[in-house]
């Protein structure tokens, strides 16, 4: 069993923030998060892994729950092979575990999409693929954004069976439209597997909110964008977000998707808990060459965002996850709660009972980042992703491990 040792960090472990700190993982999962006293006075195995990493921050790995491509890789190459890309890349900045998303299309072409996408599920060599999101199909063709009119659809129960099966079991979280007629049926299905229900690329008033919350869909995808805006004489769904505290949203940081002084609303009207970081990037994020394209279309990055070519309409985000982070804290936010946002908040929203803190007995899933925000350490499951650092042996340390 492997043994890792990350010591001389500030530990933030989801609850608390301890500084001089030791996390001990002892295979896939953390064994104990101890004091830099208690580090010196205790004896390790011969083959233990010690990493200093030089007063850098330990916190949980990052966990992104909305994603379509990185690298030049995406869920809309419809391929287990670009998927599987995605997670060796996204381990190099810092996230462990991630939901790629699909884009809706065409039926039998989503049918496949989603079964090639699931089948990367469990042959991962980076972050982990937690399950699906499906950004569609049943949204409002109002609310596209950048999604093809010709992939959207009414609810459509026995597709969404189809849909179920070919993931294998394996949605996670589904973007929907609560106002569509047979969004109630839609949702007690998604409810019966497990599924997450984001309210996203809706037309919703406040009425369709409160009706789409009682049937438990209570998480919102990228907030203020591709969806009703609020008004004084109906708040509609931006203004059900702000309205009701039950509801949790996502929020892309990149100062363009959403102001930066709109994070301040944010911060006052909902709870540190209900905010989780998403980058909602596209295939060209981070790829270094172009041209670049994202489900099916040239795009092209300019004012911080990517752009569709044809009519430069704004077609998704370049943001990672540690940026997201620290644009946060440029917004305001503690350091604290900004990683909150990448780690406890969707591992509890998305119910991944093991994940999202550093306390024992949880997957050994830890990020190491510098005060400049520069990513130095990634494991996942205990295995090392990518180190800065020198790995030393219980023998280098001979004075206090005798």
């Amino acid at each position: 069993m492997s043994v890792i040792c990350l010591h001389n960090g500030i530990v933030m472990s989801g609850f608390t923030t301890m500084e001089g700190c030791t996390v001990l993982l002892e295979g896939n999962k953390v064994a104990d998060v101890f004091s830099r006293r208690r580090f010196e006075q205790r004896r390790f195995d011969t083959e233990a892994q010690i990493i200093d990493v030089k007063g850098s921050y330990i916190v949980p790995g990052f966990i992104d729950t909305h994603i379509h491509g990185f690298g030049g890789f995406g869920t809309d190459d419809a391929s287990t092979d670009s998927v599987l890309a995605m997670s060796r890349l996204l381990a190099q900045y810092g996230v462990t575990a991630f939901n790629p998303a699909l884009y809706p299309s065409e039926g039998e072409r989503m049918i496949e999409a989603v079964r090639n996408v699931a089948a990367a599920i469990g042959r991962e060599e980076g972050a982990q693929i937690m399950g699906l999101h499906l950004e569609g199909p049943f949204i409002s063709p109002v609310r596209l954004g950048v999604q093809r009119p010709e992939t959207v659809r009414a609810v459509d129960i026995p597709f969404m069976e189809r849909l179920w099966k070919a993931s294998g079991g394996h949605i996670v979280n589904m973007t929907v439209a609560p106002e569509l007629k047979g969004m109630r049926e839609l949702a007690l299905f998604c409810i019966k597997k497990g599924i997450v229900l984001q309210v996203g690329h809706t037309d919703a008033n406040y009425e369709n909110m409160v009706e789409g919350m009682q049937t438990g869909i209570l998480h919102t995808t990228h907030l203020f964008n591709a969806m009703r805006k609020m008004e004084h004489r109906n708040p509609n769904a931006v203004g059900a977000v702000l309205i009701h505290p039950e509801l949790s949203c996502e929020i892309i940081a990149d100062g363009f998707h959403i102001h930066p002084h709109l994070f301040k609303l944010l911060q006052r009207d909902k709870a540190i808990e209900r905010l989780v970081l998403v980058t909602d990037s596209l295939k060209p994020t981070e790829q270094k060459t172009g041209p670049f394209f994202a489900n099916g279309e040239e795009v092209v990055f300019h004012d911080g965002v990517f752009h569709r070519a044809a009519d430069d309409v704004i077609a998704g985000s370049a943001l990672t996850m540690i940026r997201g982070v620290q644009n946060l804290v440029a917004f305001g936010f503690s350091l604290e709660d900004a990683v909150k946002t990448a780690t406890r908040n969707p591992a509890q929203i998305m119910r991944y009972a093991m994940k999202g803190a550093i306390i024992p007995g949880y997957d050994a899933d830890i990020t190491v980042f510098d005060k400049d925000f520069t990513v130095q350490t990634v494991i996942v499951g205990g295995s090392i992703k990518k180190n800065s650092f020198v790995i030393s042996r219980r023998t280098d340390y001979a004075p206090y491990y005798s």
